[in-house]
């Protein structure tokens, strides 16, 4: 869960499911999301909406000899609960915690919210108390009679990194990438 950027989080409004992508961190048995104090989702979350939080990596393609024992694999987690909402100083910590997961070190470099930024930032904790891990590994798992088909089997690994870092258009010359930036790999 750790190694992710993105979760998945899901709440019912009346009798439509949406599932909204959040920037996630984990700080021990609590997950902590923050998004737009005015989404409706949010909202809903901050009052006590049952809901589920999923967090995939995708390891690979495992290819088989047969389209049926194809697969993949990953990790996941899901998460089962109800969110409470963080305020004062746990709420700026939790910002922190999701500032230092996405991005360790721009916390201490980047200027924090202001009142009206921490007035439209809603911080949500979601307990891990209910929470089940799913993890597929390995190679393709052909049956007997395929393995001596003349057909090319094993697992195609996918990775995740990232590029080299781009200036922002509008900025002013000599400011370097830091180093916590060029030398931070996941």
């Amino acid at each position: 869960m750790d190694a992710a950027l993105v979760a998945h989080i899901c709440v019912v409004d009346g009798d439509q499911p949406f599932v909204l992508p959040v920037a996630f961190a984990r700080n021990g048995d609590t997950l902590y999301i923050h998004g737009s104090s005015k989404s409706r989702l949010f909202i809903q979350l901050a009052t006590g909406a049952s809901t589920c939080l999923t967090v995939t990596l995708l390891d690979g393609l495992v290819v088989a000899r047969s389209v049926f024992e194809s697969s993949m694999n990953y990790r996941s987690v899901m998460v089962l609960g109800t969110c409470r909402v963080v305020e004062g100083q746990e709420k700026a910590a939790a910002l922190q915690v999701i500032s230092d997961h996405l991005l360790p070190g721009r916390w201490d470099e980047a200027r924090h919210p202001n009142e009206q930024e921490d007035k439209a930032t809603l911080v949500l904790a979601l307990d891990l108390n209910e929470s089940s891990v799913k993890i597929s590994a390995g190679p393709p798992d052909d049956v007997p009679a395929d393995v001596d088909l003349p057909v090319w089997a094993g697992v195609v690994p996918l990775t995740e990194h990232f590029g080299e870092p781009i200036d922002a258009p509008d900025l002013p010359v000599g400011i370097a990438v830091p180093d916590y930036i060029r030398q931070w790999k996941r």
